[in-house]
Parts: C-alpha cells; structure tokens; sequence
C-alpha cells in the first residue's frame, strides 16, 4: 500500500501561509514594540525641554537663536502628541517664541515701508506694508496656537479657577500664554484680517493675571493687566490708573532686571499717541541696562523687552529721518537739545 504524498504545491502553499502569517506577527510586534519606543522617547524629550531647553534658553540673551530654534523644532517636538499626549505645555513657548520670530518680519516689513514713504516711493511703501500685514498674520496664528494650547493645558482662565503651579517655571508658562494671547489679539488687529482670535481674549487676560504673583514675576503681571485697561475701553476698574500702574510695574521690572514693565508702558502710550511719554520710556529703559545688569535667570526675556524697545524706536527714528535708531544712541533721539559746548575766548590769551 501506497502512503499518503503531498504534492510539492500543496507543501509549498503551506510554508507560504506560515511565512505569512508569521512575518505579520512579527511586523504586528514591531508596530507595537515602535510605538513604546516612540512614546518614550515623546516623553523624554517633552520633560527634557521643559526642565532642561527652556531653563537653558532663557538664561541666554541670543534672541536669533532661541527665534530659529523654536521655529526649526516646533514639528518635531509637536509631532509626539501622534503618540503620546498633547505637549500642551511645552507648546506655549513653541508658538510664542516661533510668533516672535513672524512679528519680527512684520516690524523689518514696516521700517522698510516707513522708509520709502520718507523717501516719497509709494510704490514701495505700498509693497512693504502688504508684506507687513501678512507677517502679522502669520504671528497671529502662532500666538493663536500657543493661546489654545495654554488653554488646554491650564484651562480657559475665564471658566476655570486659577490653576496649582508645580513650581516656578510652570507659572512661568502661565504668563507666558497670557502673553501670547494678548498678542495674538493684537496680531490679528494689525493684520488687519480675521485668524480666528476671539476679541474678548484681552479682557480674559487681564483677568487671569491675578492669578500670578506680581513681584515674583517683576511685576510683569499688574503690567500685562494694565495694559489690557489702557487698550480696551471699559476694562479698567473704578478707582484704578491704567498708566500710575505701568509706572510702578516699570520700577518693579528696572529693579528686577528683567524690564518687561517699560514694554508694557510703551505700548498702552503708542496706543494713546503720546510720543513723549515713548520717548521718555525708552530713555529710562537705556539708562536702566547701563545701571541694572539682567537678572541671569531670565536675560532672554530681558533681552526680548530691549529688544522690542529697539524697534519702537527704530519706527520713531525712520518716520522722522529715513533711517533707524545710529548705533551707540538708543535712548537718544534726532531733536534732542544739545548740550552747549564751552568755548575759550581766545582774545583773552592774547
């Protein structure tokens, strides 16, 4: 009797089915084996930015740095909320910093549009400001990322009471999205189009502020909120001071070392049209860095106020001259009275 013969298609179908099904295994087990990786390193990295990068960053005064650094790692760090949770928190500094970047187009845009109207070459005003408007919109979403981020980590500041801070770097990022909300607001207005900004987000702002304490945070705080009061009509309270609170929270800044205070000042007297006040805001925050070293902790946001002053007086500078700020005279400005210089009478010696 003839025994049983499989014939060579059967066999070979089989060991086709088992490699099969045993490479799908297999590939099964990576994917799974993948995403623990993947997740790991998302957590790793998010805790390392946030207890490391950011402490790191913010004791450096390169503001090109930190500008290109957000903007170049922004994908990369957000990418890890495809496997593991949402870097809320860390996005807040992301898209703020990264919003700055887009900002700071939008002022380069706008010096170059005010000179060629000095110039008297509309065609290129024209040009720049367009260009200028489109940079603000960019910000605007930026900070608009960064603000709904801020909410989903913290909480919208105006249905959630204020949060428990782990430590000082978390209330940090809390004003920090404060910050960027208030900024994306005011993106939005000067873009001069809709990004999706809600206009009550000023007034939630200032309103959240209080849940962070003024002088730790060189009384950026009360400055923030102040000047939420000094730009929206109907937000400063009974009894209040929109511009004696700028002063004081200015002091507190210049005392600190960290000068967000004058920013705060400049903008709410840009808003008023009060040019002498400007000017005498960025005189104090000259006189400040040469008598105030930064506080060491926090150069960057130090040097981001600097900064920020810088540019309003560059506007100043090119809509009255045609050029910036000279090097060596910010905190001076073209009608300054000069000093009367000495002179010898000669004829006397004779």
């Amino acid at each position: 009797m003839k025994g049983f013969r499989r014939s060579p298609t059967t066999s070979s179908g089989l060991r086709g089915m088992v490699a099969a099904l045993t490479a799908g295994l297999l590939l099964s087990g990576c994917g799974a084996v993948n995403n623990m990786i993947y997740k790991t390193t998302g957590d790793v990295m998010k805790g390392f930015s946030r207890n490391h990068t950011v402490p790191y960053l913010m004791e450096s005064d390169d503001l090109a740095m930190g500008c290109s650094m957000s903007e170049a790692t922004a994908p990369l760090l957000m990418s890890f909320g495809r496997v593991t949770s949402e870097p809320d928190q860390l996005a807040v500094m992301l898209y703020l910093s990264s919003g700055s970047c887009a900002e700071e187009q939008a002022r380069e845009h706008e010096l170059a549009g005010l000179a060629a109207m000095y110039a008297m070459d509309a065609t290129a005003a024209e040009d720049a400001f367009i260009r200028q408007k489109r940079a603000h919109t960019l910000a605007a979403r930026r900070y608009l990322k960064s603000w709904q981020h801020h909410n989903s980590h913290y909480g919208n500041p105006d249905e959630t009471e204020c949060p428990d801070f782990d430590d000082d770097m978390d209330e940090f990022m809390y004003m920090a999205g404060l910050l960027s909300g208030l900024q994306a607001l005011n993106a939005q207005i000067q873009a001069t189009s809709s990004v999706g900004v809600p206009f009550n987000t000023g007034s939630v702002v200032g309103r959240a502020t209080q849940c962070l304490d003024n002088k730790k945070w060189w009384g950026a705080p009360m400055g923030l909120r102040a000047t939420v009061w000094a730009m929206i009509p109907g937000t400063q309270p009974q009894g209040e001071d929109a511009f004696e609170r700028l002063a004081i929270a200015a002091e507190q800044g210049e005392e600190a070392g960290v000068r967000l205070g004058h920013v705060f000042q400049a903008i709410a007297a840009m808003n008023k049209n009060d040019e002498a006040l400007v000017k005498s805001v960025i005189r104090d925050h000259a006189e400040s860095l040469e008598a105030n070293p930064a506080n060491e902790e926090w150069r960057f946001v130090d040097a981001m106020a600097t900064n920020m002053l810088v540019a309003i007086s560059d506007r100043l500078w090119v809509e009255n001259t045609g050029h910036r700020t000279p090097i060596g005279q910010f905190g001076a400005f073209w009608d300054d009275q000069r000093e009367p210089v000495e002179t010898m009478d000669l004829d006397d010696l004779l």
